[in-house]
């Protein structure tokens, strides 16, 4: 499964995970799925990487699911419950991940493809790249990929692309909140880059902390939210890195993280 995914971490703490099966449109077969989550959990574990880029190797981002490999099992439910609860662990993965992800998107994102980049923390995409849950056109809702597309866009937004299954375009998905920023194909991976450098220079431990209790908060009522938020707040400035972070900001001075 090595030659469906490639990694790379760099010496300031950017993990690239590339979907690398470009033939296949990068679907996400149950192999790919499976060395996806490989490398998730093998980043997660990475004490050195600070931030995941998560990017597709050629002219499509990722098509969704093998349909061909969907159709070859047309008989088997246990293959077909096997790859959809893989994808929303994986999806879940990537959510739960210590380390920020930002979607590297060229090219089409449709199905699960859609919902791979809506399950990343945050999304550049350059403004030829395409957007679609269409499922319905051929008889599949796509009820996975709503899960994260419903957390990431508004209700009637995301009803609209399940319901017609229509093709969105870039500057659609930036209006709608599916991804954070269109940019010139030129200039997609200094974008990218831009912002993981800016983000690797943070505190791990402080990252950690923000992501694991945005996600939290978010499910709750208002003031369980605050609760919650409050006690994360007290027990992060007792941290030695907040604390060094506001004596840094205080003294002038840059601060010197230990990442915990």
């Amino acid at each position: 499964m090595t030659n469906l995914l490639t990694q790379v971490t760099n010496d300031e703490g950017i993990t690239t995970l590339t979907l690398n099966q470009p033939e296949r449109r990068n679907s996400l077969s149950l192999d790919m799925l499976r060395a996806l989550g490989d490398a998730l959990s093998d980043v997660a574990a990475n004490d050195a990487s600070r931030v995941v880029v998560l990017s597709a190797a050629g002219h499509v981002f990722c098509a969704g699911h093998d349909l061909k490999e969907i159709r070859g099992q047309f008989g088997s439910y246990a293959f077909q419950k096997e790859l959809f609860e893989k994808c929303s662990e994986v999806m879940q993965q990537i959510v739960h991940l210590p380390q920020p992800v930002i979607a590297r998107v060229a090219g089409v994102a449709t199905a699960a493809g859609c919902q791979l980049v809506a399950s990343c923390d945050l999304a550049v995409a350059e403004n030829g790249a395409r957007f679609a849950t269409p499922g319905v056109n051929i008889g599949l809702f796509c009820s996975t990929p709503m899960v994260a597309l419903s957390r990431n866009v508004s209700r009637k937004h995301a009803m609209e692309m399940l319901l017609t299954g229509d093709m969105i375009d870039a500057e659609r998905a930036e209006k709608i909140g599916l991804v954070n920023r269109v940019v010139a194909p030129e200039l997609l991976d200094e974008t990218v880059y831009t912002i993981a450098a800016t983000i690797a220079g943070k505190s791990a431990h402080t990252l950690n902390v923000g992501k694991t209790a945005f996600y939290r908060q978010l499910e709750m009522p208002l003031d369980e939210a605050y609760h919650y938020t409050a006690d994360v707040m007290a027990s992060n400035v007792v941290s030695h890195d907040a604390k060094e972070g506001i004596s840094a900001f205080l003294d002038k001075r840059q601060p010197e993280w230990r990442h915990k």
